[in-house]
């Protein structure tokens, strides 16, 4: 297994890889580029980059671990100064390889390893798609507008801006509003008694219309034949004069003058008469 090992050993000893990576990420800090084979250019890229991070720093700290790498004063002062000042900006990815092909004897890939000089540009961040909301408010006017043009060609706005869409929704507000057209004096000089074709119409729309005579019942239609014709004629009037009503049974006859003479007086008691 090669758990935490790193690197590659490129086939010589540990000093000597040491002191071959020193002095080439000398000569790209001070010449800008060289050329290597491929897997030189990729160990060495891990080293520069770390040491201009340590030039972005500025720390003097900093500056004494890069002078303990880089033994030239010369490249480390252009380390601080004019790299750092190039990729202040840049969040990573100072170098460059560009693959040259074959070397020519042991036909070893050959790639050149540069320091970036373009200026950094950010990306654009792609904005997050969001659920969609309310329209924007000149759309919504735009559709108002619209929306109003439309029922003014119907007929269901005025001109002044008062709209009678909601009482023309329902049937009642219908025959209200026709009425109201129909009111209005005709445009361009017309004559007042002339009413307009259009409203003419609209008027045999509204009104409803009547039922054949023949889908029409009878007058009797519900009545059975067996029934009296008295039961018929429950409005019309009696002709026949009312009869007088008896005389209640409580009235004295003896005061009633067209009694008789077969009426007898009360009789009185021979107590009443012997106490008199």
């Amino acid at each position: 297994m090669r758990h935490r090992r790193s690197g590659r050993k490129l086939g010589v000893t540990t000093k000597h890889r040491k002191a071959m990576f020193r002095n080439m990420a000398t000569d790209i800090l001070r010449n800008g580029r060289i050329n290597t084979t491929d897997t030189r250019a990729k160990e060495i890229r891990r080293v520069v980059e770390k040491l201009i991070t340590l030039g972005k720093n500025g720390s003097l700290h900093a500056r004494r671990k890069a002078l303990g790498y880089v033994r030239d004063r010369e490249v480390v002062e252009k380390l601080f100064s004019e790299l750092a000042e190039r990729y202040m900006e840049r969040p990573g990815g100072y170098t460059r390889i560009v693959k040259l092909g074959y070397r020519r004897g042991d036909n070893a890939p050959i790639s050149l390893i540069e320091l970036v000089t373009e200026e950094f540009r950010p990306k654009k961040k792609k904005r997050k798609k969001s659920a969609p909301g309310p329209k924007t408010g000149a759309k919504t006017e735009a559709s108002e507008s619209s929306k109003k043009k439309s029922a003014e060609e119907l007929g269901l706005v005025e001109g002044d801006g008062e709209t009678k869409a909601s009482e023309s929704s329902s049937p009642e507000g219908k025959k209200e509003a026709e009425p109201a057209e129909k009111s209005r004096e005709p445009e361009d000089g017309g004559e007042a008694g002339e009413p307009e074709a259009d409203s003419a119409e609209a008027k045999e729309e509204a009104e409803p219309r009547e039922a054949p005579e023949a889908a029409r019942e009878p007058e009797g239609a519900g009545v059975p034949e067996d029934a009296p014709a008295e039961k018929t004629r429950e409005a019309e009037p009696s002709e026949e004069p009312e009869e007088p009503q008896a005389a209640s049974p409580e009235a004295d006859p003896s005061e009633d003058p067209e009694a008789g003479e077969d009426v007898e007086p009360k009789k009185t008691d021979s107590s009443e008469e012997t106490k008199d």
